[in-house]
């Protein structure tokens, strides 16, 4: 699975152009090959088809996400965040779930997949700022453990809008966005990130 912009028009011209390299193989180059299966995703207008891809080399498939999901989720990414942030500030997860119109236990169990592995999130995303940035400073402590990964979240996307310009890898570089692309799409994945901790890479297609 690789992630990509929101933009499907900006994909496939990349894929026609070559431009989209296989995470599986160093010098691989992913080509067309059909979608996914069509479904709904509550937040976002429509039904969501995910492109395929093959490698021209090693002949491995991806799936093209777009940075607007996460892996396996009902749910836009926005939505999510939403969830998060709303932690952050103290909200217990009834009160959130109400407000964004999503059942309770849907948010417990996001909440619960982020408390187990705090600190390792965190880490991965500081790692992706000190890699990306330069001069980068170190969030300080928020009170709370969502509060220090949406800050560790922050610096890497201020790290990476500082090299790369506001708009230069998968669309407009949102906190939601890196999280999303920084993560594989797996940021609400039990297993994420690995044990072996930042390895100074991301799985999105530049």
């Amino acid at each position: 699975m690789v992630t990509v912009e929101v933009d499907l028009v900006r994909v496939e011209s990349r894929l026609a152009a070559g431009e989209l390299s296989c995470p599986s193989c160093p010098d691989g180059v992913l080509a067309r090959w059909g979608f996914g299966r069509s479904r709904r995703v509550v937040g976002l207008e429509g039904p969501v088809r995910p492109r395929r891809s093959r490698c021209r080399g090693c002949a491995v498939t991806h799936v093209l996400l777009p940075v607007s999901l996460l892996l396996r989720r009902a749910y836009a990414a926005e939505l999510v965040w939403a969830v998060l942030q709303a932690r952050a500030a103290g909200v217990g997860h009834r009160r959130i779930a109400a407000a964004a119109g999503i059942p309770a236990c849907t948010v417990r169990r996001w909440l619960r997949v982020i408390g187990r592995r705090v600190e390792a999130v965190r880490q991965w995303f500081i790692g992706v700022a000190v890699t990306a940035g330069v001069e980068v400073s170190i969030p300080p402590a928020t009170g709370t453990a969502v509060g220090d990964v949406l800050a560790a979240v922050g610096a890497a996307r201020a790290a990476m809008v500082s090299r790369f310009g506001p708009g230069r890898l998968v669309g407009a570089v949102t906190a939601v966005s890196v999280a999303v692309a920084c993560s594989g799409a797996r940021l609400l994945a039990p297993e994420w990130p690995p044990v072996s901790g930042w390895v100074g890479a991301t799985p999105v297609a530049l």
